[in-house]
């Protein structure tokens, strides 16, 4: 069994030796352990750390993608190169290396699919009270919306199976914690959360540039991915609600119209009626949102069929240390 830790990095010289220090070579389970660099477009010597550092590859964005972006390209890559596991982890030693067992534990022994990294940030001192409360209030919602039994909604370590990295396909450039989260309760694979150990804070998180457009975005990301999933239940409860309302206007002119009392309560028909429009129509979106969410799932299936063809049709991989990342992942010789 082959696993394959994954950094995404972005001017990360200076931490980048402390994170690759404390990745073990052996553990249990694993046959063989290789580290891997996304270097998301640096302008540092981050790549030329990680060369001293005896990383085995190195993929190199010519320019800053983001984070999601570099996760997507490390993921397919460490399939390439036959991942039966991968880890990611940040760049920044936010994360113990020394909990990579740990973490991997529950997908050797096949009781999931997806293991999370627990930071317990709820108790976590490193996090402000405000940071805490938002986190606790944030992985409550991700837990409902994509049905998975996680405590740690954001955190960035985590480990993948080799058939839950196949079915990832990450929309977003912000981040993937949220949205591959919501992906993989849609796709019924097993998630669980597992204690790991943090290093202190080196550096403020450069994600976002303040906790409200963190929050902004994160609130993008899972109503996207949410309406993209779940679009029926979403619109159609709108619709019908929207329709409660213009209804109750209605029936109350045709109640006075009724009694002959009809006069002057014209406003309420139109109100009414407006709400009723509105329902009527955001029924329809629901129906053809839903359409297509069900032409999604079947891309999806699709495309998971191809990645596991050219899995299978690959060459035997004569892992290059450095590529680039482009159009194409070239070899630099």
């Amino acid at each position: 069994m082959k696993l394959i830790v994954q950094i995404p990095c972005f001017n990360e010289e200076k931490t980048l030796p402390l994170v690759v220090a404390e990745i073990p070579r052996s553990i249990p389970g694993i046959d063989k352990v290789e580290i891997q660099v996304i270097d998301d477009g640096s302008t540092d010597s981050t790549v030329e750390t990680a060369i001293a550092c005896g990383v085995d590859h190195i993929i190199r964005n010519g320019h800053n993608k983001g984070l999601a972006r570099s996760f997507q390209s490390g993921i397919e890559s460490a399939l390439n190169l036959g991942a039966d596991i991968i880890v990611n982890t940040d760049g920044d030693n936010q994360y113990s290396g020394a909990s990579i067992p740990d973490l991997v534990r529950p997908i050797v022994e096949n009781r999931a699919d997806i293991a999370i990294g627990d930071r317990n940030p709820g108790e976590n001192r490193e996090f402000s009270w405000a940071k805490r409360q938002l986190q606790k209030f944030g992985t409550h919602v991700v837990r409902s919306l994509a049905q998975v039994d996680v405590s740690d909604a954001v955190s960035g370590f985590r480990a993948y199976s080799r058939d839950a990295a196949l079915t990832i396909n990450v929309m977003t450039r912000f981040s993937y914690t949220t949205e591959t989260l919501i992906h993989a309760g849609q796709h019924g694979l097993k998630v669980v959360s597992v204690p790991v150990s943090t290093n202190p804070t080196t550096r403020p998180s450069r994600l976002a540039k303040s906790t409200i457009r963190f929050l902004q975005k994160q609130l993008v990301t899972i109503l996207r991915s949410y309406f993209m999933y779940r679009s029926l239940s979403a619109f159609l409860w709108a619709g019908i609600l929207m329709i409660t309302i213009g209804l109750l206007p209605v029936l109350r002119f045709l109640y006075f119209y009724a009694i002959g009392d009809g006069d002057g309560r014209v406003q309420s028909l139109v109100l009414g009626s407006m709400f009723l429009l509105a329902g009527y129509i955001t029924v329809v979106i629901a129906f053809l949102s839903d359409a297509l969410a069900t032409n999604r799932r079947l891309t999806e299936s699709v495309l998971q069929r191809l990645r596991r063809l050219e899995q299978d049709t690959l060459p035997p991989s004569a892992n290059p240390q450095l590529q680039s990342s482009g159009q194409r992942n070239d070899d630099v010789q």
